[in-house]
């Protein structure tokens, strides 16, 4: 494996349209800030670049909303999720803004580079056009009813009811959300980035990091290659955003679309952190240095962006130049979700734990550690208030908070607040705990992005601390042997001195205090040193014989009662009783019958037996499942709603009725040619119609 001398961790861009919640801290946030404070307690160069995504349609929406404008909008948002951010010790190098003058110089360069290397295609499409508010519809600016589902208020790039990606143009019904006007389709020219022509490259760049790779980031990625990548615009009709750098008619009214825009963020933004160190040119040691690895944490709906489209931009810019070239990506870990008691977060639907209202009734700490300890790296994982309850209570205070304080305290009552002697090798080494061990096992854990594996190591060094001081019970053998009191004495506070290290990356202010208590001046992040790994130096005891620690120690934790947490409960529960009085609304919505028809109709329709030949998953559609039907001596394919019931493999072989004669349709680019029917469980679960008997030749069913 390739050994880096430096590190640059970025961290997905949050839209600046509303707080960050704890599903965005757990998937992004706290694993990026405990593998970079992990990294600079060994001592190596690494900057941690994050920031806003403050253009797109989500920001000129709720600016529409709220009777303001984008720039008020985003302003807000950005000091907002800023200030949460430090104040759950997030510890970003720079935090910028895609808003700055130089992201947009930037982005712009890169739109010019490419254009005039002709790798752009220029294209013109028929898109909505709302005549009233005189202005072409981006796609979240049109509704209507999902051609899967029937749910009326689908948005026109997903429809959040089944969660199938869409166009506007398959909407039924669609409607402006500007005036509620039915829009009409217009002409219009824009900028296509060509993805297949990279298709190669970006197979083998793929299939360098498989290995390493989390699955689901392979998986996501494959998924795309396989089905063949094709061209996606860069540049759309909107009124907020980068404008396309060209003095040209057709490039009038355009902007760069934020997909395009939003990621080159992580580059403007490493440069406005050298400006800042009055270094202009240091950011090229990072972004152009083949020496820097590159890391991008993301959540997994973010996959593709960073393993294909921005990748994809890069080597395009890279073409044809020696010198000024852009790494790639080493590694990008996409986390999976973290549900809120059962759910999935959803700012849209006010279903949410908002960060800053965290961290006005909790500390930092007790989250950091909460979430760390629940991190879904491989399979989604839930927050509860009762879990982080238990753990604050039981982990932190009982656990790590008693034995520091009771180590601390102790020490000051019967051997004057000093280190009473020096511990050996010998002793460290027979706690109970393999330090050689340990710290191998600790560095593979944050190293690999095991971060709750981390924690809990950790907290087992912490665990194994409190059982050694009970043990030796020096309160009692102080009475008789002073000495060996001491010796009990001195292995402890080592102990609270390598818990402030091993602990530091998830609750960096706790071990601060910790560090405190013990004597020390500043902070633990003083000692960071380039070039010596402060996690090394717990192979020894690190405190001599005399060192002075604080006179007076402190309460690390304070126990979470249920009076605590009861308001957050009932919250919780009004919270459910919303949405499921929504998901109600919706049933009954899908259940209202349509007009009644003639028994004519209905003769119309032909019914057939088919049996399934083949069937695959539908891309960016979560619903939509694709089959290939024999009906008879004819081939169909269908498109159905059936892909969160039903995996291909179990589809292979049924026999189901179809809707034979059902006009044809295209979604997401594929054609149906008729529809299967399905039942609905009262649980929501759908069940496909199975005929029984021999006789599926196509037969019409009477």
């Amino acid at each position: 494996m390739h050994q880096f001398t430096k590190t640059l961790v970025t961290t997905a861009l949050p839209y600046a349209n509303g707080p960050v919640h704890l599903g965005h801290l757990a998937g992004v946030y706290l694993p990026a800030d405990i593998y970079v404070r992990y990294k600079r307690l060994k001592g190596e160069d690494i900057i941690h670049i994050g920031g806003s995504d403050e253009h797109g349609v989500p920001i000129t929406i709720t600016a529409e909303k709220e009777g303001i404008s984008p720039r008020d909008v985003v302003d807000r948002y950005h000091q907002m999720n800023m200030a949460a951010f430090s104040k759950c010790g997030i510890s970003f190098d720079y935090y910028g803004r895609t808003t700055s003058e130089l992201h947009h110089k930037t982005a712009q360069e890169f739109f010019l580079d490419i254009e005039e290397k002709g790798i752009f295609q220029r294209k013109s499409e028929k898109l909505f056009f709302d005549s009233r508010a005189d202005r072409f519809l981006s796609d979240r600016y049109v509704t209507g009813t999902c051609p899967i589902c029937n749910n009326a208020e689908a948005n026109g790039d997903q429809c959040e009811q089944c969660g199938t990606h869409l166009s506007p143009l398959e909407l039924i019904n669609p409607k402006s959300k500007l005036s509620d006007a039915t829009p009409e389709l217009r002409e219009t020219m824009h900028w296509y980035f060509p993805l297949g022509r990279f298709q190669q490259q970006l197979e083998n760049y793929v299939t360098q990091h498989e290995e390493e790779w989390r699955q689901n980031v392979v998986n996501y990625s494959r998924t795309w290659l396989n089905q063949g990548l094709k061209d996606r615009a860069i540049t759309r009709d909107l009124g907020w955003g980068i404008q396309v750098p060209l003095e040209s008619q057709e490039a009038l009214g355009k902007v760069l679309y934020v997909w395009f825009d939003a990621v080159l963020g992580y580059i403007s933004f490493t440069r406005e952190w050298a400006a800042s160190l009055g270094q202009s040119e240091r950011w090229k040691e990072y972004w152009q240095n083949p020496e820097c690895r590159l890391v991008q944490f993301i959540g997994k709906d973010n996959v593709v962006f960073h393993t294909l489209m921005l990748p994809a931009i890069l080597m395009a810019w890279n073409e044809g130049r020696q010198s000024g070239r852009y790494n790639l990506a080493d590694n990008v870990p996409a986390s999976e979700f973290m549900n809120f008691e059962g759910r999935k977060f959803s700012k849209s639907r006010n279903y949410a734990i908002y960060l800053g209202e965290f961290l006005e009734k909790f500390p930092a700490d007790t989250l950091r550690y909460s979430i760390a300890m629940n991190y879904p790296e491989n399979k989604d994982t839930d927050f509860s208030w009762l879990d982080f309850q238990n753990r604050t209570n039981g982990e932190l205070a009982d656990t790590l908070g008693n034995f520091i304080k009771r180590s601390v305290d102790f020490t000051n009552s019967r051997f004057g607040g000093e280190v009473p002697c020096d511990s050996t090798a010998e002793e460290w080494n027979g706690l109970g705990i393999n330090w050689a061990e340990s710290l191998e096992q600790l560095d593979l854990a944050y190293e690999g992005f095991h971060f709750r594996e981390a924690a809990s190591l950790g907290m087992d060094i912490a665990r194994a601390a409190n059982r050694f001081l009970t043990l030796s019970e020096p309160w009692k053998v102080v009475k008789v042997d002073r000495e060996a009191a001491a010796r009990t004495m001195a292995l402890s506070l080592n102990l609270c001195h390598a818990l402030s290290f091993a602990l530091f990356p998830v609750i960096p202010e706790t071990c601060n205090r910790i560090h405190a208590m013990l004597g020390f001046e500043g902070s633990i992040e003083d000692l960071v040193t380039p070039g010596k790994s402060l996690v090394a130096e717990l192979l020894l005891p690190g405190l001599k014989t005399g060192h002075k620690i604080r006179e007076k120690s402190e309460i690390l934790f304070t126990k979470i009662e249920e009076s605590d947490i009861a308001p957050e409960l009932a919250k919780i529960e009004g919270l459910l009783a919303d949405a499921v009085e929504r998901e109600a609304g919706a049933e009954q919505q899908k259940m209202e019958f349509k007009p009644v028809i003639s028994f004519d109709d209905f003769l119309k329709v032909d019914l057939r037996v088919a049996r399934v030949i083949s069937a695959e998953k539908v891309n960016k559609a979560a619903k939509l499942l694709k089959l290939q039907l024999q009906v008879g001596s004819v081939t169909k394919q269908v498109l159905a709603g059936i892909a969160k019931h039903y995996t291909p493999e179990e589809m292979v072989g049924k026999n189901v009725l179809i809707v034979a004669n059902l006009a044809d349709r295209t979604i997401r680019d594929e054609v149906s040619e008729g529809m299967i029917l399905a039942v609905e469980g009262a649980d929501g679960k759908l069940f496909v119609v199975e005929p029984q008997g021999n006789e599926i030749n196509g037969r019409l069913i009477q």
